[in-house]
This record gives structure tokens, sequence and C-alpha cells, in this order.
């Protein structure tokens, strides 16, 4: 009765385990870097070899029968890869295990007919660790477990006598290796040794438990969606490595292409602050381009038509109010952070300012000055800039261009500490000079 309940609970275990076969991920297999991976770690395997009594474990004798005979096997299993180095597999065999002895002339000769084998075993393999192949293509193996079988001995030994079939226990101890001829596929090739729980398996009883061999050739298909790798067969390293090159090319490409882009926005910028012609007035409001050197022009770039011998010089008073208004001018003057760009908010003033060089004719001349934060050709360049970006926008509201100065000083003027927010913060201004 014992022994019934102990069979059926195996098979229960070993449906328990079958069943699981078909509920595969079914998340695809992801295409984008660094995400999950779905791999097949389910597979099945069929296999046939050879039977017999003797093992590497046997003494000089080879037990109760000296000669052994090969017979075929047949055998299968169903496996689940838990970590790319080890996984269970369920193992079925069926065969005939032959053997013969002669003593004084006389033959004798056994025959166990295995009927049915399942056991479980953990299958331990050496996983793959290449720098460069992320699939591979062998894969030396070790297994060990625990099984249960039904088996019949006919013999003619005189110490001996043949059983009908009985039910026993045993460990098989194995080793081999898979080729992975493709990424579902492998071929596999395996030697293992069951040591019985039993000390009659061949018919006869001896001192000690009887152990048979089986060297088999057979084939695996791995199970899961097509294009998925094995995971015993698989080498997270190369996977990374090849990931990381992609990666890597990808980030290069964009840093040229935001170079590129950068070169031309500052070409494009250049070319609509720049002043080709020299008559003051930037290319953007220019609206006569290549005016001769030293030519008189408009806030528009255009020659203004004057008679130089009538012109008279006159004495330039500047009054308190005119003060004033460029002082309001200066209060109300913000950039855009790090930029040259003038806010809007600024214009109201700034327009002021450009009526008062038009009808007194007063001459400006514009300082930028920053504070010491950052490179000094950084800040000379944006000191400047500043300065042109105030006379630029003067100049199109009609102010005398060949009348207005725009120089940059960077940090080399400072009027209070740099040590200090709010010394820094006096120090990043633009003086307005009338003259």
């Amino acid at each position: 009765m014992k022994s019934k309940i102990t069979k059926a609970a195996m098979i229960l275990s070993l449906v328990g385990l079958s069943t699981q076969l078909f509920a595969q991920e079914a998340d695809s297999q992801s295409s984008e870097r660094f995400s999950k991976k779905y791999f097949r770690t389910w597979s099945v395997g069929l296999n046939g070899g050879m039977l017999t009594h003797y093992t590497p474990f046997n003494n000089r004798t080879n037990g109760n029968f000296n000669t052994p005979y090969e017979a075929w096997g047949y055998g299968g299993y169903i496996k689940k890869q838990v970590v790319p180095g080890f996984g269970i597999q369920a193992d079925f065999l069926a065969g005939k295990v032959k053997g013969a002895n002669v003593i004084g002339g006389a033959k004798s000769t056994f025959e166990s007919r295995i009927d049915w084998s399942a056991a479980i075993s953990g299958n331990f393999t050496i996983a793959n660790m290449s720098l460069n192949q992320k699939r591979n293509f062998l894969s030396p193996y070790a297994t060990i477990g625990a099984g249960y079988m039904s088996s019949a001995a006919t013999t003619n030994h005189p110490a001996g006598a043949s059983t009908g079939y009985d039910q026993n226990w045993f460990v098989p101890i194995g080793a081999g290796f898979k080729l992975g001829v493709s990424k579902g596929v492998n071929i596999d090739l395996g030697y293992t040794v069951s040591f019985m729980k039993a000390n009659n398996f061949d018919g006869v009883t001896g001192g000690a438990n009887d152990r048979f061999s089986y060297a088999h050739a057979g084939i695996e298909i791995a199970l899961g969606r097509k294009g998925t790798s094995q995971l015993q067969n698989f080498s997270p390293i190369a996977a990374i490595r090849e990931e990381s090159a992609a990666e890597s090319a990808e980030l290069r490409r964009a840093l040229s292409t935001a170079e590129e882009n950068a070169r031309r926005d500052k070409e494009a910028l250049e070319a609509q602050l720049g002043d080709d012609d020299g008559d003051g007035v930037a290319n953007k409001f220019d609206k006569c381009a290549g005016t001769p050197a030293n030519t008189v022009v408009d806030g528009a770039g255009c020659p203004i038509k004057v008679q130089r011998e009538v012109i008279k010089e006159t004495k330039v008073v500047v009054t308190e109010a005119d003060r004033k208004v460029v002082d309001e001018a200066i209060k109300n003057l913000e950039f855009d952070l790090g930029k040259s760009t003038i806010r809007s908010t600024s214009y109201a003033t700034l327009n002021k300012v450009a009526e008062l060089l038009i009808q007194k004719n007063f001459s400006l001349k514009l300082a930028g000055h920053t504070d010491n934060t950052g490179s000094m050709a950084l800040n000379l360049r944006l000191s400047k800039d500043r300065a042109e970006s105030i006379k630029t926008y003067l100049v199109s509201q009609g102010a005398n261009a060949s009348r207005i100065e725009a120089t940059g000083y960077g940090p080399n003027q400072p009027i209070a500490s740099n040590k200090t927010a709010e010394g820094r913060q006096k120090n990043r201004r633009v003086e307005f000079t009338l003259y």
C-alpha cells in the first residue's frame, strides 16, 4: 500500500511539472535597448542510446555478471531553466539492461526490462560568460536527482530468480554537453549512471545495490516565442557590451548633430548682427547694404544727403532732464539671462533715449560691464554684445548710428566687490554717457 501511495505521488508530481509547459511568457522579446528581456526557459528533449549494467563504479567482477551487453534504450525529458546555470528537469526512460556470466563453462544471463522510469533532476550548466558571443555553442552540464521505476528481471543464474515487475527508487547522476545549433535547437550528448536502491535489479540478490548506465544522444527543442534566446545559452555580458556600443554610437551621432546645429545658429546670428559695410547698422536692420566707408547713414543704414559745409559745430549742453531720461533707461534695462537679448520691458525707456538723441543730436557712449563670474573671453564678448544690442535697437528707432559708440569692458572696471552677490549685481551694468 505504501509503495502505491509513493508511486502515485511521484506521478502526480511529474504531471504537475509537465502541465506548466504551455504557461509560456506571453510578453514579446523587447527590441529596445536596456529594457526587460524575455527568454525561452522551457524545453523538451528526446534521446536514444545504449543501456548496460557496466558503470565506472563497478568492481572487478562487474557485480553478479562480469560480461556486460549493450541494449537499446530511449528516453525524454521536460526541463525548466530557472537561471542561466541551473534548471530542473523531469526525465523518462525505458529499455532493457542485459549481462552475462560464465563460470566453469556454464553461462548464465539476465535481462532487466525497464517498463517505465521517471526522475526529477537538477541540471547544472556552465553558463555562457562570453564577452563577444550572445549565444553559447558548447554548454557542458551535470545532473543529479531522484527517481522511481518499474522493472522486471529474467535470469537463469543459479543463485538468482526471475522477478515480476517491481517498483524501486534510484539516484541518477550524469554529465554531458549540448551543442547549440540554432536559437531553439540543441544536440544533447550525455552519460548517466543510475544507482538503484535495490540489490536484485538483475534478478540476483547481491551484497551491494545494483546500478546501470545509459549513454545517449538526442535533440533538445526550446519552447517559447520564436526569435528569443534560450536562457541557458545566453550571455548577458556580450549583450550589455553590444547595447552599450550601440548607445555610445547614437550619443556620438546626437552630439555631432547638436554641434553642427549650434555652428549653423552661430553663423546665422553673426550674419544678422554683423555689420559688413561698417556703417554702424547691423545687417539685420540695414536696408542699404554695401554703403561706402564713412558714409553718414540713417537708422535703416541708408545714406543721408547732407551738406557738410553748412554744418556748424555747436556746444552740447546736457541738462538734468536729459540725464534723468538716460538714468531711467539704465534702471529699467534688462537682458535674457546670459544673453544679449533685450527684454521687451526695456523698450519704453529706450525709446525715450532714442527720441532724445534725435531731437538734440547728442552723441552716446555705451559701455558694457560684467562681474568676474566665468571666463574673461566670455565676459568681454557678452559685455560687447549687450552694448551693441542697445546701439542696434536705438538705431532701429531712428537714432544716428554714427553718433553711438558701443564698447565692452567685461569685468575689468568693477564699481563694487565681486565677493558678494550684491556687488556682482552692481557690476553687471551698461553705462550710458551723453556728450
